[in-house]
């Protein structure tokens, strides 16, 4: 199966990087299910094949169905057994089976000691039922207590078990050992595939009278398919795990950390500065996390560490650069016995750091470890802010947070003030002396960068002016903490400090250790004010750190709107690129910025420039499936084959779309940048082959209706009816057992309650709509040779040869499938209309999608009433399409309704009837006879000629009405060209569609 990103395996860390972790895991749906049966009904079993993304698997379920299913934000599935993954809890055993290590999830006993069991026994209510347990996931992960089973609602498990009835499935390879295709078995046991991957195979008896065993779970693999399933025993439904909670995966982050440790960040500040690029950066409030204990809060798609500290700041670290705080009763018993000869400390007492180098450094080993930014602390006081569990102290010391081992510190005060013994016989007074002076230190870069910091302006001059400092322009320079003065200023917005250095000619464009200068700084704390001033006195506002990024991709990446706007304004250039080749517009994309996008656009960005894994704006807006951004970037297109522009693997914008199923997407560039259907990429597929292969029907219904070509073969000789017949399954022929007029097939690709991403339906909606049946691939196959199921041939044969006698035999019928068209949801386009709004009367959406629209999608009316349309009242025979005026009921069929005067609903006279499809925006059906004297042609021509009309009508008002009210009509502009109604227009300061200030108001008369 195809990856979602066609790039270099770079960029595609996100979807593959450690994604087997939670391959194989079997599953059973969750609290969000909203597929219908697609898995056989409550408690029927599937296994996890793969993962699409972070936000999306593939399941294959028991009974041969394969989707994709949601695992964040929304869970639609449990994991119901992850023991086939290989997850295994080491030194642990079951005390009912004796199973040695556990594998899968571990349940604990809460009340009783040292006391576990497998999933296997869990459900199989072993031990106490009145005892609560705790879920144990993974090693390591956090403990999730859960209720007593006594309860708790049991689910019987149902699919591949003993028993079972089965043939082979999507992944068979084992030849005709089964006795050939469509030959059954039964399930005789389950069995672990190897001793690495339990619960993963099932023995199978053939009816030919072989036996072997297949793959059940074992690598995400499914040998088999069950025809008759059988029961697997029960299972405590809302005991399990949702599958997605902890990530696509299921076990722990890297380096063994697990949502819920303590870790430390241990490592030399240059060290962990360099291990941070690519992994979140590093920035100055990150100080606060050197020597102090953090809480793992988060894992995220990239395996980077998300970690929250006391401050209530959470910082996104490189896993590499945390060590996991060791609990164990080991540490802790020495932790104590250490500690025990020690001063007992309280939070707020005031301690004095040792001030000699080498014993600290011996101390703090183990104890929040030395790093080299702690030299300034030494012999300095100060105040404690939290005590650890195992005796270390938290110390705010220099205007920083230290962590260290109680020994490296000596009590001054407490916390209320008495006084302590000071071995070195200093009185508390000169000791809090110490504490509140900022030049103890002797060094005067720390106080230049710390009063820049502060925005002490009188305090930065005064320090550049002593005439006992060095030299002021090496002073001004001078570095304290990885940081300038300068630097530090502008972060913080300290204006007032800025000019002032800038008097004392201060360097703008030194760099930090990251290479970021004094303008990247004033990006990353949102200083627009910062940028102005320093682009006066002549900083390079196009300037690159390390990672390439200039302040514009900064300031983007942080949603700094007001950055953006200034640096363009100052001459930032929009279309310079990073490290890994995005320019700001692929940054604008990714966060969704379409204010941001407009603004770069306006600037001049260069839509065509490809990043490193060859995606330009287009490109990335069709992966990253941003409707509106790609909305933004064809109304701009320099030029209009832009579009149809292929990456280096022959993929365009459309094929992206196609590949990831983003139909708003496709719309847009089918409908709006005419983009080119046929197209093909380096392995000749077209977007229809790869919407075809991973099942997208809504992508493959609009790429038909915008007359695709059907038959264009791939570099195999494969056309899209060869691809969805390649993966069907017997199973989904079910669907298509109502199915007896091939205009639904027409209309779409099933019923309304049938599985959307059926094969076969796919398959005959292509045969419907023209798919040649007798093409051949390059190894002599037709699309009917890969059908396995007679049935399916017939009807695919069916559907192709009714496509011109039934459905398209005259213009008649070309009319009624017009105006079938018009009755399908202008929202989801899968249901029919069926919903009348009030007052308008017309008929635009389906009863689900209707809450949702709150002005009319034809008129734009505010919609008040919402009308679900029911059968007739009178006959009970059809639905009611007849809708009166002036009532504005819709109560009856138009059979009855041509012998009513009066309203059934509500006694009140008819003035007027309008016909159902008219409601829906067409046009009423030609009386019978004025059909006789009118032919065929002058009918299809009205017909156009109106819905051509009522389109330009559209545009007119789109163009003439107000984009604000959408009431009014516009009659005032705005310098930059844009216009309002005047009502709306008098309010605003800024233009609504491009955001420049609202200079001048003309009036139009």
């Amino acid at each position: 199966m195809m990856n979602v990103d066609t790039s270099s395996s770079a960029s595609n860390r996100v979807v593959r990087v450690n994604m087997m972790e939670g391959v194989g895991a079997r599953v059973a749906r969750g609290p969000d299910w909203k597929w219908g049966k697609q898995d056989g009904g409550e408690g029927h079993v599937g296994t996890v094949r793969n993962f699409e993304s972070p936000e999306e698997v593939v399941v294959v379920w028991d009974n041969g169905t394969a989707a994709n299913y949601r695992c964040a934000g929304a869970y639609d599935l449990r994991i119901l057994d992850s023991a086939p993954t290989g997850i295994k809890h080491d030194g642990t055993m079951c005390d009912t089976c004796r199973q040695q290590p556990i594998f899968g999830i571990r349940w604990k006993c809460a009340e009783c000691p040292n006391y576990d069991l497998c999933s296997v026994c869990y459900h199989g209510d072993k031990h106490n039922l009145r005892h609560r347990f705790y879920r144990i996931n993974t090693p390591g992960s956090e403990r999730v207590a859960v209720e007593p089973r006594r309860k708790s609602k049991k689910i019987t498990a149902r699919g591949i078990f003993p028993s079972a009835r089965v043939v082979r499935g999507v992944d068979w390879q084992w030849e005709d050992q089964d006795g050939g295709n469509g030959r059954r078995g039964k399930v005789t046991e389950i069995q672990d595939w190897s001793a690495a991957s339990p619960r993963s195979a099932a023995y199978v008896l053939w009816d030919n009278g072989a036996k072997n065993l297949y793959r059940t779970g074992f690598e995400g693999m499914a040998d088999l398919k069950v025809v008759n399933d059988a029961k697997g025993g029960s299972f405590y439904r809302d005991h399990l795990p949702l599958l997605g909670e902890q990530g696509p995966g299921l076990r722990s982050g890297p380096g063994g950390l697990a949502i819920g440790d303590q870790v430390n960040v241990d490592l030399e500040l240059e060290i962990v500065q360099s291990l941070q690029h690519g992994h979140g950066g590093w920035t100055d409030g990150m100080f606060e996390c050197l020597g102090t204990t953090g809480t793992v809060v988060g894992i995220d798609e990239d395996h980077d560490i998300v970690v929250s500290y006391p401050s209530g700041n959470r910082w996104t670290f490189n896993p590499a650069v945390l060590t996991k705080v060791n609990t164990s009763t080991s540490s802790g018993a020495s932790a104590s016995s250490e500690t025990s000869t020690t001063t007992q400390y309280a939070v707020g007492d005031l301690v004095q750091v040792n001030s000699d180098t080498e014993r600290i450094k011996v101390l703090q080993r183990g104890h929040g470890e030395w790093a080299e930014a702690m030299l300034p602390t030494l012999g300095k006081i100060g105040r404690v802010q939290q005590i650890y569990h195992d005796g270390d102290l938290k110390v705010e010391v220099c205007g920083t947070s230290w962590t260290y081992n109680p020994l490296a510190v000596v009590k001054v005060a407490s916390a209320d003030g008495a006084p302590m013994t000071n071995p070195s016989g200093e009185r508390l007074s000169a000791l809090l002396k110490k504490l509140f002076e900022t030049h103890v230190s002797g060094d005067v870069n720390e106080e230049l960068v710390k009063a820049a910091a502060n925005g002490d302006a009188g305090k930065t001059e005064e320090i550049l002016q002593r005439p006992d400092a060095d030299k002021v322009s090496f002073q001004v320079n001078g570095v304290f903490a990885g940081h300038t003065a300068l630097q530090a200023a502008s972060q913080n917005g300290h204006l007032e400090v800025i000019k002032v250095l800038m008097k004392y000619d201060v360097d703008m464009e030194m760099e930090d250790k990251d290479g970021d200068r004094a303008v990247h700084h004033a990006a990353f704390g949102d200083e627009a004010g910062v940028i102005d001033l320093l682009h006066r006195g002549g900083c390079d506002v196009n300037a690159r750190n390390k990672r390439r990024q200039t302040p514009l991709h900064i300031g983007v990446n942080k949603g700094h709107v007001s950055v953006v706007k200034t640096l363009l304004e100052r001459g930032g250039h929009p279309s310079l690129q990073d490290s890994e080749g995005d320019t700001p517009l692929h940054d604008a994309i990714s966060k969704k910025r379409d204010d941001m996008l407009a603004l770069m656009l306006e600037h001049g960005a260069d839509i065509t420039i490809t990043n490193n894994n060859g995606f330009n704006a287009l490109h990335h807006a069709a992966l990253r499936g941003n409707p509106s951004a790609m909305r933004i970037l064809l109304s701009k297109l320099p030029r209009p084959w832009i579009v149809d522009e292929k990456k280096d693997d022959g993929y365009t914008a459309l094929h992206l779309a196609a590949l990831n199923n983003h139909i708003e997407v496709a719309e847009l560039l089918v409908h709006h940048g005419k983009a080119n259907l046929d197209i093909q990429n380096v392995n000749l597929q077209t977007a229809l082959h790869l919407a075809v292969e991973r099942q997208h029907t809504q992508i493959v219904r609009l790429l038909v209706r915008e007359n695709c070509n059907l038959n264009i073969p791939d570099k195999d000789g494969d056309t899209p009816l060869h691809e969805a017949l390649r993966h069907h399954t017997l199973s989904q022929l079910r669907q298509l057992q109502d199915m007896q007029d091939v205009g639904k097939l027409l209309m779409g690709l099933g019923t309304p309650g049938a599985d959307k991403k059926s094969s076969a339906s796919i398959a005959c909606f292509l045969a419907a709509n023209g798919a040649d049946l007798n093409i051949k691939n390059k190894k002599g196959q037709t699309p009917l040779d890969l059908c396995p199921d007679p049935n399916l041939c017939k009807a695919l044969a069916k559907c192709h040869k009714e496509r011109n006698t039934n459905v398209v035999q005259s213009n008649t019928v070309n009319i009624r499938n017009d105006q079938d068209s018009l009755e399908e949801c202008m929202v989801c386009s899968d249901l029919r209309r069926d919903t009348l709004f009030g007052p308008c009367g017309h008929i635009s959406t389906c009863s689900l999608c209707s809450p949702r629209v709150k002005k009319c999608l034809m008129c734009k009316e505010p919609v008040q009433s919402r009308t679900k349309i029911e059968e007739c009242v009178v006959c009970s025979d059809k639905k009611a399409s007849m809708l009166f005026k002036n009532c504005g009921h819709m109560c009856a069929c138009d059979g009855c309704a041509a012998l009513m005067k009066k309203c059934v609903q509500c006694r009140s006279s008819i003035d007027k009837m309008v016909p159902f499809i008219v409601c829906c925006g067409g046009t009423a059906p030609l009386p019978p006879a004025q059909a006789g004297v009118m032919n065929n042609g002058s009918r299809d021509n009205t017909a156009r000629d109106i819905q051509k009309l009522q389109q330009q009508l559209q545009d007119i008002k789109d163009q003439t009405c107000c984009p604000v009210c959408m009431d009014r009509l516009k009659n005032m502009i705005f310098l930059c060209g844009h216009g309002t109604c005047q009502m709306c227009g008098d309010r605003m300061t800024e233009c609504p569609i491009c955001r420049k200030s609202v200079e001048k108001r003309i009036l139009l008369y």
